[in-house]
């Protein structure tokens, strides 16, 4: 059976009406892997070729979105979180590998704590200022659901040599 675009995005505003929070999030992610299957949505949305990240939804009321990425050569992110938001990452071609970093009471130096891969199909979860990092394959497609508009949210970025953080604004990868 078919699963829309409209269908995910029902899903997630009832989901994230009645449980916004670590469990609501999780199921959004399990949705993403059902999306991720259907032939329909792969098609509509992450055929181009064209590189860069496209917004193909916003909800009016709840301000979740809906990302879709097209990245034509291998990248790894720094460690960051996403501030007051959340993401959940669905992996529609190639891999993406995904660390979740560990920061002690005392505010020094962040260290690994996790490393998985998703494969096409898979979806993760990265909760609300938890720190992560990615890295994905050349040619790697993906989706991505916010909590928010990520554009003019803060989010702190570490460097796990020196333990220095810092915040920026913005880090968009958007289609020109």
């Amino acid at each position: 059976m078919a699963y829309s675009l409209d269908g995910f995005c029902d899903d997630v505003r009832a989901i994230l009406s009645e449980s916004d929070d670590h469990d609501g999030r999780q199921e959004v992610r399990r949705k993403l892997e059902v999306l991720l299957g259907d032939p329909g949505f792969r098609a509509a949305y992450l055929d181009s070729d064209e590189d860069g990240m496209a917004q193909i939804y916003e909800d009016p009321d709840l301000r979740f979105c809906v990302l879709t990425y097209n990245m034509a050569a291998a990248h790894s992110s720094p460690p960051h979180d996403h501030g007051e938001s959340w993401a959940v990452y669905g992996q529609a071609l190639g891999h993406t590998d995904m660390t979740i970093w560990s920061q002690p009471d005392d505010g020094k130096r962040i260290a690994p704590k996790r490393t998985y891969r998703l494969e096409a199909g898979q979806a993760g979860l990265f909760d609300v200022r938890e720190i992560h990092s990615i890295s994905y394959c050349h040619g790697a497609k993906f989706v991505r659901v916010t909590g928010v508009d990520m554009s003019d949210q803060p989010r702190r970025v570490f460097d796990p040599e020196t333990g220095e953080e810092h915040e920026v604004a913005s880090v968009g990868t958007s289609r020109k």
